[in-house]
């Protein structure tokens, strides 16, 4: 079939099915004997064989193609012999005309380019034939006849030789090249003696006799469909192919006329049973192909659900989880916000060092402990190292900078700030807005570097009263000491200096980001989601694991307000009370200031968080509660009657081991003059299982408004070596070095002015 063209073109032409509503089918006409015509020469004549030369087959007509019939064999096997095209031609139009429905000769022939199954229908009777006789010359006047005009009765001797079975097939291999004429009426459009050219005798004509085979119903339609599926270049292919193969087969089909009958059906029979595999290999490969490519089909389709499905899933539930944390994005930048989400952090974790060397670090007033010289580092010590090991970047937060004041100290720590930009060194400074005095900061920024003010009062109402240094996000130290001078000589102070401990010198770096971004924000507000780059690396559920100076340790940080606390923050308040909490035996708590009230803000209200949490763990755990307040003129005056409010939980009737003492600064007349110094402006907090040191007094307006941070290291079951020394050990020497200290007092209950405001 012409593929492309979409129209059959027949290199074996057959005829149309009669339609299935016809009411006539033509049969195979009566043989009628004539010696004088051609067909009444021998197959081996030169004539015969010249006949066979000199007639070409016919046009291709119209109709649908004569294919060549592979069939599985069955039983026994007819191969054909018809010595010529043109009584193969004969042969095959009359099993195209006999009707599919008789009940004496069924005949059928499947389409070329399908290679249909067939059916095998009951084979017609076998007339009696002498091996001498041939052939008799067909009636072409009676060619076609129809059923009616057929003899009803036959001789009762040639019934005889009717073969007892009726399913035997055959593999037949047809060429013909008659047509039907534009009437469809059956009758050939060749002369008559054209069909006598070729004479064979009677075994081969017995031999070449076609088995009755019933196509099964196909659509024409469907057939020209599926042709036409297939490339034009595919189908071009194809056709060339099977035309060399016939004309190859046609060829063959001729060299058997010089061989003996047996001979002949001996080479006919293995053509037969090769044309049987090449059809089942022909037609078993279309299917296998077909197989293949839903097979394929299947794998990619199972593939894609598999990878898509997952996705989808991932990507759903991604979303639902986004918009139950931060919302739906109201405005590009809300969504640029929230495209950096949490989550998406920490599958490549960059290494960090966790073995880190820390030191408690303190700054002692000049006239403080003159007969017990301390052998901690203090922190202006602290502070020079750290700018010595800067390579990179240092970061600092800070209430304030004050440091080229009266002391020596203070100016050289500014010094080394300002050469930092020589040195290669970033220095980026987030400092409280408005500042009192920017002589510091603008002298910096003249030198280099980064200042960014930031008004957390209009954001929360508070002051960023946080003290951070972060020092190429490997070093850092956090405390109670302002960029002050003073803090660095006039006013006790404690603190915590971190070295080579980059996993929480990042998180540390995460909390300046915070204040870094506010102070670059539009207006000073608050974005609507903080970014992941400023999540938490550590909180109180999930604290870092380090090694502090050797000895195991958990470690995070937390940070107040909860406003501007990046996701994953621990509340500052939260970490305090946890730590009151956690406390089995004792508690040991340096402040400055301890009010359970809101110290800044009206109208006054009540804040007992801290206060009922050290109440509860002192009356109902039996754990020992020591306060350790300061004491000085710029003391609040509500703090001490509610501070002797505690001590009458220690009355007997209720026996709670509560006890307070106030820490007063000694000071000379020169150093009365100098203003907010001589105070102990301590702020940390020692059990018997945790240490947590902070920047924030306690009351309430500096963990709900004020920027704040902690650090709590718990090292609790930690195996101690030789030579080794907790945090919590250190905490809790310094503490009980000034609770015990000459100037510590114990808190009277009878006194209404426990406190002189002149005194120091």
């Amino acid at each position: 079939m012409n593929r492309k063209g979409g129209k059959p073109v027949s290199r074996i032409p057959t005829f149309h099915k009669r339609p299935a509503g016809a009411s006539q089918t033509p049969e195979l006409p009566a043989a009628k004997k004539d010696a004088s015509g051609p067909a009444a020469q021998p197959p081996g004549t030169a004539a015969s064989a010249e006949a066979s030369r000199s007639k070409p087959p016919d046009v291709r007509e119209t109709a649908l193609p004569l294919p060549v019939v592979r069939v599985p064999q069955v039983g026994l096997e007819a191969p054909s012999l018809f010595a010529s095209a043109e009584l193969a031609s004969v042969a095959a139009a009359v099993a195209a005309r006999t009707s599919l429905t008789t009940a004496s000769k069924s005949w059928g022939l499947a389409e070329p380019a399908q290679y249909s199954l067939m059916t095998v229908s009951p084979r017609p009777a076998l007339r009696r034939y002498d091996s001498e006789h041939h052939i008799p010359e067909p009636d072409q006047s009676r060619a076609f006849e129809t059923e009616a005009d057929r003899p009803t009765s036959r001789h009762p001797a040639k019934d005889e030789m009717l073969p007892q079975d009726p399913e035997e097939e055959y593999g037949v291999k047809v060429r013909s090249s008659v047509a039907l004429n534009a009437s469809g009426d059956g009758k050939t459009s060749q002369p008559a003696d054209a069909l006598h050219e070729t004479e064979v005798s009677q075994e081969q004509a017995i031999m070449d006799e076609q088995p009755p085979w019933e196509t099964e119903t196909m659509n024409t339609l469907e057939l020209s469909k599926d042709s036409r599926s297939s490339s034009d270049a595919e189908s071009e292919e194809e056709y060339a192919d099977e035309k060399r193969e016939d004309h190859e087969l046609v060829e063959a089909h001729r060299e058997p006329l010089a061989m003996s009958p047996p001979e002949i059906s001996g080479l006919q029979e293995e053509r037969a049973n090769a044309t049987v595999s090449t059809f089942l290999v022909a037609s078993e490969g279309p299917a296998q192909a077909q197989s293949a490519r839903s097979t394929k089909s299947s794998g990619c389709s199972g593939f894609a659900l598999f990878c898509i499905l997952p996705t989808a899933l991932l990507l759903l539930g991604g979303l639902g989880q986004h918009v139950w944390h931060y919302g739906l994005p109201l405005s590009v930048a809300q969504l640029t916000a929230q495209l950096e989400l949490h989550w998406l952090e920490g599958f490549v974790p960059e290494p960090c060092s966790a073995d880190c060397r820390v030191q408690l670090v303190e700054s002692i007033p000049v006239g403080l402990y003159q007969s017990l010289p301390s052998s901690r580092r203090s922190i202006a010590d602290s502070w020079l190292r750290l700018l010595n090991k800067a390579n990179s970047s240092v970061q600092i937060a800070a209430f304030y900078f004050s440091l080229r004041g009266g002391d020596s100290q203070g100016r050289l720590v500014f010094e080394q700030l300002k050469g930092l930009k020589s040195k290669g060194v970033t220095l980026q400074i987030a400092v409280n807005a408005p500042q009192t005095s920017r002589e510091d900061t603008a002298e910096l920024a003249a030198a280099g570097a980064e200042v960014r003010e930031v008004d957390l009062q209009a954001v929360t109402g508070g002051i960023v009263h946080t003290k951070l240094w972060v020092v190429d996000q490997k070093h850092f130290y956090l405390g109670s000491a302002n960029m002050d001078w003073r803090s660095l000589s006039q006013v006790k102070e404690v603190g915590l200096s971190v070295e080579n401990c980059s996993c929480l010198a990042r998180d540390a770096s995460r909390l300046f980001g915070v204040y870094w971004s506010i102070g670059g924000a539009v207006n000073g507000s608050l974005p609507p989601y903080w970014p992941a780059r400023l999540s938490a690396l550590s909180s109180s559920q999930n604290p870092l694991r380090l090694k502090l100076n050797g000895v195991p340790a958990r470690v995070y940080l937390s940070s107040a307000p909860p406003q501007i606390s990046a996701r994953g923050r621990s509340d500052d308040l939260s970490a305090i009370l946890s730590v009151i909490a956690d406390a089995r035996s004792f508690i040991h708590i340096s402040v400055m200031d301890y009010l359970p009230l809101s110290q800044y803000t009206e109208p006054l209200r009540f804040w007992p968080a801290i206060d009922s949490a050290l109440r509860a763990a002192a009356c109902t755990r039996g754990v020992q509660v020591r306060l350790l307040v300061s004491c000085w003129k710029h003391s609040p005056g509500p703090m001490f009657p509610f501070l002797q409010s505690l001590l009458v939980l220690g009355r007997p009737q209720l026996k709670c081991d509560i006890d307070v003492k106030m820490f007063t600064v000694p000071s000379t007349a020169e150093q009365m003059k100098i203003p907010f110094a001589r105070v102990n402006h301590a702020k940390y907090m020692v059990t018997d299982r945790v240490v947590y040191i902070g920047t924030s007094n306690w009351s309430e307006n500096y963990f709900t408004h004020t920027a704040g941070a902690g650090v709590v290291v718990n090292q609790t079951g930690s195996v101690i070596k030789g030579g080794q020394e907790t945090l919590q050990s250190q905490a809790e020497e310094l503490f009980l070095r000034d609770w015990t200290s000459d100037y510590a007092s114990r808190l009277s209950l009878d006194g209404v002015d426990v406190c002189p405001r002149g005194a120091h």
